[in-house]
């Protein structure tokens, strides 16, 4: 039986009670504040005062315990506007926004689909703002989001993370690697990338994620409407 539909053990009163949702909270502090090497069922149960025993009761594995971890943040990610565009364009925001607020998310999105009640709630609440649209187009036009969006944030974490990792935010690798590059381009063998380089819009990420995003539901829109 999946953690979905697994009963949870009757209360018992002892000084620390549990829950599933208790459990999954202190898991979901421990990755926000120094990312998922920092949760394993030890560590939760060293975080809300118990032993590791009795986590066993609620999450069979550490698996089960990042499935619930990843569902209870989809209770973020609820899409909503008039129309498919603007219920499309708020499942990409709302779920980069997540990832941000969560950003261990970024290592575990993506891959099969998810089935806790939260990732059904946000997949209900775009299937049926596309209620008008063919189902045969419906299935690749959220898949094409979908892999936008996981594309898009797990760049920008990666750039977060090599922030961290070097000292360098983004300006000082640039100005740390432009004298580089300008000896390189100097020899004539990359004309396109060195005019895109020098004359091209150097857009933040924010810009950067919302144009990529208007070019995809342009073209959703034009196959739709087509």
């Amino acid at each position: 039986m999946l953690v979905w539909e697994r009963p949870e053990p009757p209360d018992r009163p002892v000084p620390a009670p549990l829950s599933r949702e208790r459990i999954v909270r202190a898991a979901i502090r421990l990755a926000d504040a120094d990312g998922l090497e920092a949760v394993s069922l030890r560590k939760v149960a060293a975080e809300l005062g118990v032993g590791p025993m009795r986590l066993y009761g609620y999450i069979a594995t550490k698996e089960e315990l990042l499935d619930l971890m990843v569902d209870a943040v989809h209770a973020e990610i609820r899409p909503a506007g008039d129309g498919w565009r603007e219920v499309l364009r708020s499942l990409a925001e709302t779920t980069r926004q997540a990832v941000h607020r969560h950003e261990w998310l970024a290592d575990l999105i993506g891959g099969r689909p998810r089935l806790g009640p939260h990732a059904l709630a946000r997949g209900e609440a775009v299937l049926a703002a596309m209620a008008d649209v063919d189902v045969d187009t419906v299935v690749p036009v959220v898949a094409a989001v979908d892999a936008y969006v996981i594309g898009a944030v797990r760049r920008e974490i990666t750039e977060r993370r090599a922030e961290r990792a070097t000292g360098m935010d983004k300006k000082q690798w640039q100005a740390a690697f432009g004298p580089y590059l300008q000896r390189v381009f100097a020899t004539g063998r990359f004309p396109a990338l060195a005019s895109v380089v020098r004359d091209g819009p150097h857009l933040d990420a924010d810009q950067t994620f919302q144009t990529g995003l208007d070019f995809l539901l342009d073209g959703i829109e034009a196959r739709i409407s087509g």
